[in-house]
């Protein structure tokens, strides 16, 4: 057959060429096409459609499949369309995605009982990726940005707020137990959503309003007992302040909804009093306790209190009443 093709292709090229563009009619290899999509395609496409999806769920399961022979077949869709997608996406795409949806929302039900919050991710990761992989093989390319925003309904989107919230593995978790590749995946799976990341930096807020709450009611028990802790207090939220602000550098990749999450949290708690004490009289004291350390003893590291007044400044922008700040100091 691979013979009697190349003899006779420089012939329906010749005809093509010259006959038939003079005669007005249509080339032979539109008729040829169009006499296989009416005598062919017509009546095999439907099966072979769910043939194509039955292989597609097979390689989904770990099963091996002829990714070659599903490119050709697909290709078959594509080419009867003459110059448009219409029949590969209602023949084969529409059906392809509606099964796709029911697929990966029996997964995620299935997952977000069955697995932590980490072993979700690295599962959806996965699936993102292989479904990458199946574009780049055999589905068309019109296919993929479709075929994403599916999965990552399923996985991600409708299931976000009982994976952040997972209990002992969710976002709080992940940032109490300094799970930072957790995190980054995090990160990278709900930034590729429009709008995907609003929920992961709430629960980041609550979560460090929460850590910044608990050093305040330290700070008061202690001051009940009569023992004032200024200097502890600041020294502790400097410490909280940078331990987070390192998250929304390395894990959150710097982005703003982060920065404002922080200095939201930090707001809340850094305008609260203890013992009847400001946060602005307290910094202030922490600072004048500080410079008269620091002339008294001539051994400190200047860069040492220049780094922590940095850290002074930064806290100070958290403080609503600034004027406060300057009239104590």
């Amino acid at each position: 057959m691979t013979c009697i093709s190349h003899l006779l292709s420089p012939t329906f090229l010749y005809l093509d060429r010259y006959y038939i563009a003079r005669s007005g009619n249509s080339s032979l290899t539109v008729v040829g096409m169009t006499c296989f999509r009416d005598h062919v395609y017509e009546k095999v496409h439907f099966n072979v459609k769910q043939v194509v999806i039955a292989l597609i769920h097979k390689e989904r399961e770990g099963q091996q499949i002829d990714r070659a022979l599903l490119k050709n077949v697909l290709d078959l869709f594509v080419q009867n369309g003459m110059g448009n997608m219409e029949r590969y996406e209602k023949d084969f795409e529409d059906f392809f995605l509606t099964e796709t949806n029911s697929y990966y929302s029996r997964k995620a039900s299935r997952w977000i009982q069955e697995d932590s919050c980490p072993e979700y991710m690295i599962k959806a990761e996965e699936s993102l990726k292989k479904e990458k992989e199946r574009v780049s093989h055999y589905l068309h390319s019109d296919t993929e940005p479709k075929l994403l925003k599916n999965v990552q309904t399923n996985l991600l989107v409708l299931v976000a707020k009982q994976l952040l919230e997972k209990e002992n593995s969710g976002c709080s978790a992940l940032l109490r137990d300094d799970k930072t590749d957790d995190l980054s995946r995090m990160y990278r799976l709900y930034h590729e959503i429009p709008e995907g990341l609003e929920p992961v930096a709430v629960a980041f807020r609550l979560h460090v309003t929460a850590e910044g709450n608990s050093l305040i009611k330290q700070a008061e028990d202690a001051a009940t007992s009569g023992i004032v802790e200024e200097q502890v207090l600041v020294r502790k939220i400097i410490d909280l302040h940078d331990k987070y602000m390192a998250y929304v550098t390395d894990c959150f990749q710097n982005h703003t909804l982060f920065h404002k999450a922080l200095k939201e949290a930090f707001e809340i708690f850094c305008n609260k009093k203890v013992a009847g004490s400001s946060s602005a009289e307290m910094l202030a004291t922490f600072c004048d306790n500080l410079f008269k350390k620091a002339a008294n003893d001539k051994s400190n590291d200047d860069s040492t209190i220049e780094s922590t007044i940095d850290n002074v400044v930064k806290l100070l922008d958290y403080i609503s009443d600034k004027d406060l700040f300057a009239e104590f100091y």
